[in-house]
């Protein structure tokens, strides 16, 4: 049973249970990204811990998609009140020639089909180089407009999530790219985790406008850590509140920026992955809504 402050506060706050936080026995960067725990499962979970809001990877999708139909999928959502669904994750969508943008163009029909099908709020979309990109900040910027103007045809936005190991790493380059495209279903998706690895302090996000500010996803972790950023952000996240994270001061700034979207909590971590969806979610839906002042 969740406490009065705890229902209070799902009241007002849309949680959202981001993929990587229930992928129950699923390994990040491999190809079984899938999990292991049925799709209507783990929905069911997220339901029962209080979430209104579900994210889905392509590769869960397509394992999911196996057994049931998107129409099957969409009526799981519904059925257990998920007022939002997130689709993700779109790599490469600059890219103009070579394999990469073949790999990248049929994941697109893909996501994009499946957005229009479930009624996905957004799609996600980054990279993960930490080399310089050949592709200057102009075509970055046409390719991003072009990206939005085709989700638009399919009802759902795209939001940029800005990470430290990726050709666009810093708040300057990620306003330049959403503000540049200009589009009405583009915007910026801020993860507490990325910023703070970033260095970006709370303060400096004042300068984002409302309108960019479109997703944010929570989670905690350590300053330092005995092993690669990569391997830092893939298996050793916390939930919020068990790190060393301003959690609650992150919080309060997006809510003084006026966000008032779903927020997603997204805790990627090794060993909790091991963990049985139903106690997963639960832990993930308390120690974020803790976060938030009643």
């Amino acid at each position: 049973m969740h406490s009065t402050e705890g229902n209070l506060i799902a009241k007002q706050i849309d949680l959202l249970a981001s993929y990587w936080t229930l992928a129950t026995g699923s390994t990040p960067h491999s190809d079984r990204e899938f999990s292991t725990t049925r799709f209507n499962d783990r929905v069911t979970c997220a339901a029962r811990a209080g979430f209104t809001g579900f994210g889905i990877r392509y590769a869960d999708l397509e394992y999911t998609l196996r057994t049931q139909s998107l129409e099957d999928t969409r009526r799981v959502l519904d059925d257990h009140g998920m007022r939002y669904a997130e689709l993700e994750f779109l790599l490469d969508w600059w890219v103009t020639v070579d394999e990469k943008k073949a790999v990248c163009d049929s994941r697109k029909r893909f996501l994009f089909e499946a957005a229009a099908a479930l009624g996905a709020r957004h799609i996600k979309v980054g990279d993960f180089s930490s080399t310089p990109t050949p592709y200057p900040m102009p075509q970055l910027i046409e390719s991003f407009a072009g990206l939005c103007a085709e989700a638009k045809d399919h009802g759902t936005a795209i939001l940029f999530e800005l990470m430290p190991f990726a050709h666009v790493h810093s708040l300057e380059a990620a306003l330049e790219l959403v503000s540049g495209a200009n589009a009405p279903n583009g915007g910026l998706l801020f993860d507490l985790w990325h910023l703070v690895k970033l260095g970006i302090p709370h303060s400096d996000l004042a300068r984002v406008p409302k309108r960019f500010l479109r997703g944010v996803e929570l989670n905690d972790g350590t300053f330092n850590a005995p092993w690669s950023l990569v391997e830092d952000t893939l298996n050793h996240r916390r939930l919020c509140g068990e790190g060393e994270f301003d959690v609650k001061g992150f919080v309060k700034t997006i809510l003084d920026l006026g966000y008032d979207g779903p927020w997603g909590v997204e805790v990627l971590n090794q060993e909790m992955r091991t963990w049985p969806a139903d106690r997963l979610a639960r832990r993930a839906f308390d120690t974020a809504h803790a976060q938030f002042p009643v």
